[in-house]
């Protein structure tokens, strides 16, 4: 079996853990992976998982002109080619149908990519159904290999239906993580093509451990409850929701919030947060390594995630802090979105509440901080809830299974 390149939008990534973590398990399992990046990374920080990987990497140009004799010398190299003008005549399809720059930087990168590609290479596995899935559909036709996929939650709900028909009718397979993401994918794929594959948690690096602080009520100011957030400061995760929750709660029970993730609304959530008078009780902690992100959850009593469908239509998949969070033995407040469902069940491991609704939420926290006896129970039901169905070795073992393990 020769290696397969996993096509990235960006490599290395703090809050795209559950891919770094499925390629570490895949190589524990055999099977040799190239990485092949689209961008350069941002994020100052790794996490531990990164440092397990032992695939190569390759960076494609991130933008064509930045690397124009690079991409001069592949184009070149693959107008000989047989496959050259089948490739070409796919992508003027679909640069007629979107006519941006985007769409001819993904090809630029696809020449590249094939050009590149090392011999021992023989499949193309793009994470995420937009770009980088276009860049692996072009770079499969143009070496003649085959493409398969992974769909989450951004890529799936902001491409148009044409492309994704197109690219689930030329894939070989898809996974996606949560039932609703499957049923719309399947609607639209041939019979037999798009399989649900959870990402399971990798309990190894979250091993439940007992709850300091389990019966703070919210009665003492000087030990309030800790409430506890990771999300990406992003429109589709309702940050601005949760604090409007948060300013509506009784002012007799007393609270802290943490919010761990950075984002491009960071400044104007937290000027919201002092217009609605609790700024002084948040404590922002940007973008967390995920050893930082276990020691909040350990130090929480409570979890909230305040997810919405954003307006171009982006939203969760299934959002795997709320595992991380229910591994800790946190009772969790989540919204009714995507594949939330199906992991938090309502009144049993956490309560549900609509989305966009500050009151409910509101209501929901107020209940939870009130009653340590109440989020315990709820807390340990997710606990055994995600063990049992949600751990990475039986869902990576599917995983492995599609590619010939």
């Amino acid at each position: 079996m020769g290696r397969v390149a996993f096509v990235l939008k960006g490599y290395p990534r703090l809050s795209e853990t559950f891919i770094a973590q499925e390629i570490a398990a895949l190589e524990r399992r055999g099977l040799q992976i190239l990485i092949v990046s689209l961008r350069h990374p941002t994020d100052a920080r790794r996490h531990p998982v990164h440092e397990e990987i032992r695939a190569a990497l390759l960076y494609l140009p991130e933008y064509l002109y930045q690397e124009p004799l690079r991409v001069f010398r592949s184009w070149w190299a693959q107008r000989k080619k047989s496959n050259y003008l089948a490739a070409r005549s796919l992508w003027l399809r679909d640069f007629l149908r979107d006519p941006t720059p985007n769409r001819i930087r993904r090809f630029g990168q696809a020449l590249v990519l094939a050009s590149e590609l090392p011999r021992d290479v023989t499949r193309l596995h793009a994470h995420f159904l937009h770009t980088p899935a276009s860049v692996t559909r072009y770079a499969a036709l143009l070496s003649g290999l085959g493409w398969t996929g992974s769909a989450h939650a951004k890529d799936i709900w902001t491409t148009p239906e044409w492309e994704k028909r197109e690219k689930l009718a030329s894939c070989e397979w898809l996974v996606t993580c949560t039932a609703a993401n499957h049923a719309h994918l399947a609607a639209l794929a041939p019979a037999d093509r798009v399989e649900l594959v959870y990402h399971g948690l990798d309990l190894s690096r979250f091993s439940s451990l007992e709850k300091s602080g389990a019966k703070r009520n919210g009665s003492d100011p000087a030990d309030p409850v800790v409430i506890l957030s990771v999300a990406r400061l992003v429109e589709k995760k309702g940050t601005d929701i949760l604090l409007e929750a948060l300013a509506r709660l009784p002012a007799h029970l007393h609270w802290r919030l943490v919010h761990a993730g950075g984002g491009p609304l960071k400044d104007r959530l937290e000027r919201h947060a002092r217009s609605l008078g609790i700024g002084a009780r948040i404590q922002w902690r940007g973008a967390c390594t995920q050893t930082e992100l276990l020691a909040a959850y350990r130090a929480a009593d409570l979890f909230a995630l305040a997810s919405r469908v954003a307006r171009d239509g982006d939203r969760d998949g299934l959002p795997n802090v709320l595992a991380e969070a229910q591994s800790q033995g946190l009772a969790c407040v989540a919204t009714r979105v995507s594949g939330i469902p199906e992991l938090l069940e309502d009144g049993h491991t956490g309560l549900l509440v609509a989305p966009e609704s500050p009151g409910e939420i509101a209501l929901a926290l107020a209940e939870l901080i009130a009653d340590p006896a109440r989020r315990g129970t709820l807390g340990e039901a997710g606990r055994q809830r995600v063990a049992k169905h949600f751990g990475l070795d039986a869902n990576i073992a599917r995983l492995a299974h599609k590619f010939g393990l």
